[in-house]
């Protein structure tokens, strides 16, 4: 029962911190790369619909993204979806092509950008801790119940903890990681 429980914790940690590395994605570096626009939604035949699967989004050099529409009707859709997407990003279209230069980050908007993560990262941790805090609930239940003593009561509620401690950790790295990523110029 109590290792049923710590495996739900360890999956539930595990997406948590997953959901805010792909939080970070969306926090734009000074590199240019496909998975910024993964927000955009585009008006497709009156559907919102992602811009990956309306158009290709490739890389042309460090600074440059070219969006590709799979049909030559859609390039006005997907330039208003990617203006109002407040990504900063300003489009221009060539011959049915569509290039995004992505401006250089300032120290500002670096910072920012850290704030940024900073507060994605905090919301991460509160993440697992909420998930610690709901499998400390069900081990108490099973102690309240009589199903499990005291003894074991005690030992899982330092195995959750040294669970936690561990998905906190990766947050932390995480967080470290993109803080460093920002700031490379």
């Amino acid at each position: 029962m109590i290792n049923d429980i710590k495996k739900d914790a360890e999956a539930r940690m595990s997406k948590a911190v997953e959901a805010m590395v792909n939080h970070f994605s969306k926090i734009r570096t000074g590199r240019a790369h496909p998975s910024i626009l993964d927000g955009v939604m585009v008006n497709y035949y009156g559907s919102e619909t992602p811009l990956s699967q309306v158009a290709n989004i490739n890389v042309e050099d460090a600074r440059t993204l070219s969006v590709s529409p799979w049909e030559r009707n859609l390039v006005p859709e997907i330039e208003k979806a990617i203006m109002k997407s407040n990504l900063g990003l300003n489009p221009s279209t060539n011959n049915g092509l569509i290039r995004l230069p992505l401006p250089m980050l300032t120290e500002e908007t670096r910072k920012n950008f850290i704030k940024q993560a900073r507060a994605e990262a905090e919301n991460g941790r509160v993440s697992v801790r909420n998930v610690r805090r709901d499998v400390l609930g069900d081990v108490k239940a099973l102690l309240k119940d009589k199903a499990i003593g005291e003894d074991d009561d005690r030992r899982a509620q330092d195995d959750i903890q040294k669970i936690t401690d561990k998905y906190i950790a990766e947050v932390d790295k995480a967080l470290a990681a993109k803080e460093v990523d920002l700031m490379a110029v």
